[in-house]
């Protein structure tokens, strides 16, 4: 039997919640996918297996019974288990806020950290502040979608894939190295955004409709800190089977730190190393079964 207990109330995790609209280039088999489309196709075939759901239950304790029994406290009830494996990405997540005057009242109206809708955009003359792969995704993404792209950034290192650095610089969007958002502009209605230089001070007001601001998320594994797990700078650390210190706990995905070896926190690697700690505990529970099984039989 499987259970999979889920803390937000749909499935999906950063895929859902922070860049549905967001294409995704390292999942097999797909040159590139939607992430909602994904996370649909996911659904769609872990369900063929008919596992135990449950949405917006978060798990707060891990205790050993003995026996090989693992007892995990919820906000709502008590599971038992045999196995567990822990695939909690980079934990609880909510994106770093800018502070800058005017702001207030327009988070969430006009000014994002995330995008839900990406045809809230279209049209619009939209800024879109930070260097890292998700602000490059979306300046690219909405050059041709939006009337305008506008991209700033504090400095002139971008935290990005090489390939999507070349093609913004190749593109029809304006970047602007070494400028910081300095003051928003408008009463209950994005109007405009004055810009500043962090070299200069020289100050611009630019005619925006919009701001996506990504410049990062803070993360906090919570109670996951407190089950007696090795914990290495927000990672759990797993052998090669992707077993923690406590036999039985398993755990695959960003989450994970093989010893070692590289950290790479990509979709592909999580479905690889989710394998492998499944293969493993199935061979714990089923002794006579064999540890590799084929992609076409559905043994697990």
């Amino acid at each position: 039997k499987t259970k999979v207990i889920e803390a937000l109330p749909e499935p999906g995790g950063q895929l859902t919640v922070l860049y549905p609209e967001k294409f995704i280039y390292d999942s097999p088999g797909h040159p590139k996918i939607l992430a909602k489309d994904l996370v649909k196709n996911l659904v769609e075939q872990s369900s063929m297996f008919n596992p135990t759901i449950l949405y917006e239950e978060r798990v707060r304790s891990l205790d050993q019974l003995g026996g090989g029994i693992i007892k995990l406290g919820t906000d709502k009830a008590d599971h038992f288990t045999r196995n567990l494996l822990i695939s909690a990405g980079i934990g609880a997540f909510s994106p770093n806020k800018l502070k800058v005057p005017g702001i207030e009242g327009l988070e969430g109206e006009d000014v994002f950290y995330h995008v839900k809708d990406k045809n809230y955009f279209r049209g619009k003359k939209l800024l879109i502040v930070g260097g890292g792969d998700t602000a490059l995704d979306w300046a690219l993404t909405f050059q041709n979608w939006c009337e305008e792209v506008t991209l700033i950034h504090r400095r002139d290192v971008f935290r990005a894939h090489e390939s999507s650095v070349r093609e913004l610089f190749s593109s029809n969007i304006a970047v602007k190295l070494f400028w910081e958002l300095a003051q928003l502009h408008g009463n209950g209605k994005l109007e405009g955004a004055t810009i500043r230089s962090n070299k200069t001070k020289e100050e611009q007001r630019l005619a925006v409709d919009a701001i996506l601001v990504n410049i990062g998320f803070k993360a906090d594994l919570g109670p996951i800190k407190d089950w007696g797990l090795e914990i290495d700078n927000r990672s759990i650390r797993v052998n090669s089977d992707m077993e923690t210190n406590v036999r039985g706990v398993f755990a695959a995905g960003d989450v994970a730190k093989m010893d070692g070896s590289a950290k790479l926190n990509l979709i592909a690697t999580g479905f690889a190393q989710a394998a492998v700690a499944v293969a493993v505990s199935k061979k714990r529970l089923d002794p006579v079964a064999p540890l590799f099984e084929h992609s076409s039989e559905k043994r697990f």
